[in-house]
């Protein structure tokens, strides 16, 4: 092999070890949420993202020089197809997973938020001097963005 064949052909084996590992943390966090165990994935959350990084960075170089895509051997760029054929069904499956405990999320917080308003307006009315009663002083507030 020649060095500019030898050198796409580690990258592309880097390429596809990389997409490999990507996905397979990917696959446990998904596993995780479905297993209503949001916290096991909190602890490697900046791994998984720094793995997401390198592999936007990775990606993005092979894209900007599909060259080096046409001197890999052949079963080399089948293995790399096959990764990111396998990543982007993972990652179709993590988004809607993380989506689905996200809206669940929210929903819950603004359960919680209008039964804490709802509790807190009882009780504001007029007393026996004819003066209105003190409510509340404190105030709920609600973000909608997760």
């Amino acid at each position: 092999m020649t060095t500019d064949v030898e050198t796409s052909a580690l990258r592309a084996r880097q390429l596809i070890n990389l997409t490999q590992t990507l996905t397979e943390r990917l696959a446990a966090e998904r596993d995780a949420f479905r297993a209503h165990r949001a916290q096991d994935v909190a602890a490697s959350m900046n791994e998984t993202q720094e793995l997401a990084n390198l592999y936007r960075r990775e990606s993005a170089q092979a894209k900007a020089a599909p060259a080096f895509l046409s001197v890999i051997p052949t079963a080399d760029r089948d293995a790399l197809i096959a990764a990111t054929e396998a990543f982007e069904a993972v990652l179709a499956e993590h988004a809607s997973t993380v989506d689905a405990a996200r809206q669940v999320s929210e929903g819950l917080v603004r359960t919680i938020a209008a039964e804490v308003a709802g509790a807190r307006a009882q009780g504001v009315g007029y007393g026996a001097s004819g003066r209105a009663t003190e409510g509340d002083g404190r105030a709920v507030a609600l973000n909608r963005k997760a």
